[in-house]
């Protein structure tokens, strides 16, 4: 059993941490559409739960990766495994762009909309757009360097205190014998985090029921209908992406997609909620870890994942940056469009799972690219958090399916939990084996 999520208690599907989930989230959509003031005022509970999870994702992500990468005690490994990662985390990403390109220009749900660009009101988005700016790879790669130790684990984001951790861990493998008090305090002290990881998840009604109020209650009925074609289009591209994608994954390695989608049923609801894959770091690399894979490889994937691997973020930013270029009739031929994939490629990776922050990497993206105007995006404003739910939905099924794929590249699975708890079914090369130490 997970640590990160309280287990079922003697009251059967009402102690059961999605089941609970679902209620808060339909109180939610009943305060929200009976008291719209009401509901909106419960933003601060959602704000509150996604602060709670994200003050305990540095030292989760520090204890969980200096224990796994030095209790490896093999750097060489380290680095083919992050290695495979990343090119692993490419190739994803791109086909998702594709996927994405392809759903919205057969699609076409912004054509006929004639929006006169310079008419829409650019105050509504003017936070956003000051929050965006053209970011070269030279500045990316700096901003993933604390400003100081302690400051990697003061920010939102997680590549700085990935960063960190990997650094540290080296460290304490170079020192060798000396380090063991060391590591064995940082075991102990990953003990104590996902503890605290699991006092947060009770909250996790609460604040579904916070998020979903807020959203009902501030863009009301309205914003589930208004543009319901992009929305249509969205939801369809993202679970063909799914199914197709992930599903071919996942049979590829022995896992069923579905089996997989149930077992982490709870921390998706939650991200359905919260529209934050962030809120479910801490729990997902314990829900991974209790599947098998090894830690050291959980540890370094899943994090890494957080900013590279957001397979459904990419779908959202090229679905909706070609949306509005029809909906504003800005001429986007292949050529600029496999540019706009280019310059996707780079600006998504700066969408780390907080909430929000897919709008304001999609605002990036139209300044960078040029061609769709930047006040444009005032168009999606109201029923971004609805894509939201689809997009984050993508990234955690993404990432925990990476952290499978990394394991078992690396034979650092023990088969025969990940064939008892999500298995495709028997077969002939599946034989169990111990995890790799």
């Amino acid at each position: 059993m997970a640590r990160g999520v309280r287990p079922a208690s003697r009251f059967g599907l009402l102690g059961r941490l999605w089941f609970q989930v679902l209620v808060g989230m339909a109180l939610g959509v009943l305060v929200g559409r009976l008291w719209p003031n009401a509901g909106a005022a419960m933003k601060p509970l959602g704000d509150g739960f996604i602060a709670l999870i994200r003050m305990l994702i540095g030292p989760v992500i520090f204890c969980t990766v200096v224990h796994g990468v030095a209790g490896m005690n093999d750097m060489r490994r380290v680095g083919r495994v992050a290695l495979k990662a990343i090119v692993y985390f490419e190739v994803i990403t791109s086909i998702a762009l594709v996927f994405a390109l392809i759903g919205v220009n057969l699609w076409k749900p912004g054509a006929g909309m004639n929006i006169d660009a310079h008419a829409l009101d650019a105050k509504a988005v003017a936070g956003y757009v000051a929050q965006s700016h053209q970011q070269g790879v030279a500045d990316y790669i700096l901003h993933i360097i604390p400003v100081t130790f302690a400051s990697a684990f003061t920010t939102p984001e997680v590549l700085p205190a990935l960063f960190v951790s990997v650094l540290f861990a080296f460290a304490l493998t170079a020192v060798g014998e000396a380090g063991r008090p060391v590591l064995a305090f940082i075991e102990a002290a990953s003990k104590v985090f996902f503890r605290m990881v699991g006092l947060v998840m009770w909250a996790a009604p609460i604040g579904a029921f916070g998020a979903i109020a807020f959203t009902v209650g501030k863009f009301g009925w309205g914003s589930l209908i208004q543009l319901g074609s992009l929305i249509a289009e969205f939801y369809v591209v993202s679970l063909l992406f799914t199914v197709v994608v992930f599903g071919l994954i996942a049979r590829a390695v022995g896992v069923s997609l579905w089996r997989l989608i149930v077992y982490i049923r709870d921390e998706l609801l939650i991200t359905a909620a919260t529209t934050s894959s962030e809120t479910v770091l801490p729990a997902l690399m314990d829900k991974l870890k209790s599947l098998g894979c090894e830690e050291s490889v959980v540890g370094l994937v899943i994090p890494t994942g957080y900013s590279f691997n957001l397979d459904g973020t990419c779908l959202y930013l090229a679905s909706a940056a070609v949306f509005l270029a029809q909906a504003t009739n800005t001429p986007l031929g292949l050529p600029a469009q496999l540019g706009l994939m280019a310059v996707l490629l780079l600006t998504s990776k700066g969408a780390a799972g907080v909430a929000g922050a897919a709008f304001v990497v999609l605002a990036a993206t139209l300044g960078a690219v040029g061609h769709v105007p930047v006040a444009s995006v005032a168009l999606v404003l109201g029923i971004h958090r609805l894509m939201a739910e689809a997009l984050t939905f993508v990234n955690v099924v993404g990432n925990a399916l990476a952290a499978i794929v990394i394991s078992r590249s690396e034979k650092a699975v023990d088969l025969a939990v990940l064939q008892a708890k999500v298995g495709a079914g028997p077969r002939p090369t599946l034989s169990p084996q111990a995890p790799a130490r």
